[in-house]
């Protein structure tokens, strides 16, 4: 039971208390003005939060065996989740994506979520098993398999989560041996690919021309990064005090979900930020550490894909935030609104602690 006080759980339950906070700070207002009740998103963070700690706790205690033999099968799973989207009825649609399953009690959920770490767990095992333990499934089967998924987050659309996994799958296989002639092919496809992928779409191309020049275009196209950057700049160093920000009334976008690291920076000041940055770079540091630990390749990949995962979330939200990254609509991990996201991250340490405290049991015995 030592795993219960251990650094990274201990900073986990840390961000899950800062989470539920900024929520209620950062949507108090909105959800006064649209719900009547100003704590309508704070209570159901709460309930997130508690609902993600006791899966965290379950992932925890579930035998590492299983992880091995049934993991891969959430990847399927989650495909035919992606797939429930497009049925009348079942899938929602939001601000012109549709990336969520309506389910009872008003409540939603968000597949894509949850593929973030299913990639994780069937790619590593197509990497680890390869072809002696592959070989009974055929090749076109495999690929299918894999790249579906692909092409229904770029159907919803939902090119952040499409961006981060091809990010996670690229550094997984560079880091456990591609080699460079394959590394160079790769890049000399991925690149003009992701150029059509975003030019071709005019939102898109109108994203990266308002990252390029925001003030071209201050009222529309390029009004969210700059109320984010003006938040940031009320802030000051120490910060507005905590409710105290003036961007949450209504003049920043998504002020509790994807911009809410801009609420965050105007109320914590430069100070609060750098301690938040402390700590989300204090668990990265003990992701990759545990990864480094693993003896075993199988838990090695794991482990890496899990901090690969929370790194990029962090580093894509923060861009777009601090306008370095065109906007794209990613959740800061544990600070922004959302029971799925949540829980996906609480799922991913979860299993992220299982590593950790089975280093140096043999994995596929």
């Amino acid at each position: 039971m030592k795993y219960l006080s251990s650094s990274l759980l201990l900073a986990i339950l840390t961000l899950l208390g800062v989470g539920v906070v900024q929520v209620y700070s950062s949507s108090f207002i909105l959800a006064t003005e649209n719900y009547g009740d100003g704590l309508f998103f704070f209570k159901r963070q709460l309930l997130f939060a508690v609902v993600g700690f006791l899966v965290m706790l379950g992932t925890i205690h579930m035998p590492f065996r299983w992880i091995e033999k049934w993991s891969w099968l959430t990847w399927p799973v989650g495909t035919l989740a992606l797939f429930l989207i497009f049925i009348p009825g079942v899938g929602v649609r939001v601000g012109g994506a549709l990336r969520w399953i309506q389910l009872p009690f008003g409540f939603r959920l968000e597949p894509a979520e949850m593929m973030k770490i299913a990639f994780v767990l069937f790619f590593t095992t197509l990497l680890h098993r390869k072809q002696n333990q592959l070989k009974d499934y055929p090749l076109w089967a495999l690929l299918l398999t894999l790249v579906l998924p692909f092409v229904l987050f770029l159907k919803q659309p939902d090119f952040g989560t499409f961006a981060l996994i091809t990010m996670v799958g690229f550094s997984l296989l560079f880091a456990f041996g591609l080699q460079w002639r394959y590394i160079i092919a790769f890049l000399s496809l991925a690149a003009p690919a992701f150029y059509f992928l975003v030019m071709s779409v005019p939102y898109r191309r109108a994203r990266v021309l308002a990252f390029l020049d925001p003030w071209a275009d201050p009222e529309h196209k390029g009004f969210q990064v700059i109320q984010s950057m003006l938040s940031f700049h009320s802030g000051g160093i120490t910060g507005a005090g905590l409710g105290q920000g003036q961007g949450k009334l209504f003049f920043l976008p998504e002020a509790h979900t994807d911009f809410t690291l801009a609420v965050f920076g105007e109320e914590m000041g430069f100070l609060g930020f750098l301690v938040l940055l402390s700590l989300y770079g204090f668990v990265v540091f003990k992701s990759f550490q545990i990864a480094f630990r693993c003896n075993h390749s199988f838990k090695k990949m794991l482990a890496l894909g899990f901090g690969l995962i929370f790194s990029f979330s962090i580093f894509i939200n923060m861009g777009v935030v601090l306008g370095i990254l065109p906007t794209k609509g990613l959740t800061l991990p544990f600070l922004s609104y959302g029971g799925s996201s949540l829980i996906g991250f609480c799922i991913l340490f979860g299993l992220l602690i299982n590593i950790e405290k089975n280093l140096n049991e043999h994995p596929f015995q």
